[in-house]
């Protein structure tokens, strides 16, 4: 028997033992609600990104499966060849028409659009300035795109001028920031940003993951939320998050579209989404711009857990957003602090390196607009309650 080529596996697994990162996956065994069934546990849950409660509304429950009964489970092909349905159309006009752009091409993940998009609209010769926060899936397209990569520390817009100073005027430019950092949950610095593409002459990428559907009126984002509309050159958003449903996309002209239609690689080699999916998301931008009340209760409930962390006295960093994180430096505490949250009754995951930076090891918790003040709450009293147990506050 040959030896195993793999056996080095077991050694780096061990390692995140010995470092107090390793994770079992936590399994859900219902609903993705605001309290429900994990690992068997009924817990508060603070780790989803469902920010509104879509993944449940009936509304997108009902037109998912109209659109299965008559259209089908699959599409059955790549969109360039024969898996562009009538649906998929509708569905990016409609999202362009909410984002106030030209047209909107949509992907099958956010990660893919990003990734995607980046690596499509830039080569070689090119050079790319972004945030030392930037998401995972920006850093990947970057790489890919083979540009140069000019990373400025996190919100810096001058030092992202000193390095766009450096950069000759003959290289064309990405600016590119995320609209709210997923595991700080504070914002870019986007208006600042603007000036500074404009000056250069870049072109500026926000990747608006974390804020479609909850930043902006009847959450458009982070570009409405500032006011930057016509500033902003290509706009990521995902459809999985508030939207409760699945994929990413892109808006921006009608030129920035079809070029992706011909050089975005997720886009030219992978199956385009289902029917009840894109049934789904169309029905959520219905529900955004019909029930405002969403969003309200989605602030209020980000406003109450907020204070009421902050008066525990935990570390919850410069968030702005309903991602509240608790710092707590050490990987291993913040794992335990995670794992008797769960004991108690709280699911509120536990994120260490190389998700954020070593010694900012933390628990992240989102809010939704499904919350209880009750189960918020008792969350604060389980975080009061372990938070002490563990000399964290």
């Amino acid at each position: 028997m040959r030896p195993d080529p793999l056996a080095y596996l077991a050694a780096d697994l061990q390692a995140l033992r010995d470092e107090g990162l390793y994770r079992h996956l936590r399994v859900l065994d219902g609903e993705q609600a605001a309290r429900t069934s994990i690992d068997h546990r009924l817990v508060v849950n603070l780790s989803s990104n469902n920010y509104l409660g879509l993944t449940t509304h009936p509304t997108l429950r009902e037109r998912a499966v109209e659109a299965t009964r008559t259209l089908g489970v699959g599409a059955g092909s790549v969109r360039t060849i024969a898996g562009t349905m009538d649906i998929h159309l509708q569905l990016e006009r409609r999202l362009a028409e909410f984002k106030r752009t030209e047209a909107v091409v949509v992907f099958q993940s956010g990660f893919a659009a990003n990734a995607g998009t980046v690596s499509a609209l830039l080569g070689p010769d090119d050079v790319i300035v972004s945030d030392e926060l930037n998401h995972a899936s920006i850093i990947d397209g970057a790489r890919l795109s083979r540009a140069a990569i000019k990373v400025f520390p996190h919100r810096d817009v001058a030092a992202a001028r000193r390095i766009l100073e450096g950069v000759p005027r003959t290289h064309r430019t990405l600016l590119i920031s995320d609209g709210v950092f997923s595991m700080d949950g504070d914002l870019g610095a986007l208006p600042a940003l603007c000036d500074l593409a404009e000056e250069f002459g870049c072109i500026l990428m926000v990747d608006d993951a974390h804020a479609s559907g909850v930043f902006g009126r009847q959450g458009r984002g982070t570009i409405d939320h500032f006011g930057l509309h016509g500033r902003v050159d290509v706009q990521v958003g995902t459809l999985s998050k508030a939207f409760g449903v699945l994929g990413g996309y892109v808006a921006g002209s009608r030129a920035l579209v079809e070029i992706l239609y011909h050089r975005a690689r997720p886009f030219l080699f992978s199956t385009s989404h289902p029917p009840a999916v894109a049934a789904a998301c169309l029905a959520a931008i219905e529900v955004l711009e019909s029930e405002p009340e969403l969003l309200d209760r989605l602030w209020d409930n980000t406003r109450f857990f907020k204070a009421g962390l902050g008066a525990l006295g935990f570390n919850t960093g410069a968030s702005e957003s309903p991602i509240t994180p608790v710092i707590v430096g050490d990987a291993g505490l913040a794992m335990t602090l995670s794992d008797r949250l769960f004991e108690k009754g709280v699911f509120a995951q536990g994120i260490g390196f190389p998700t954020v930076p070593r010694g900012k090891a933390r628990v992240r918790t989102i809010v939704t607009a499904t919350h209880t003040r009750d189960q918020l709450q008792f969350a604060l009293d389980c975080f009061k309650t372990v938070g002490t147990g563990l000399g964290v506050i």
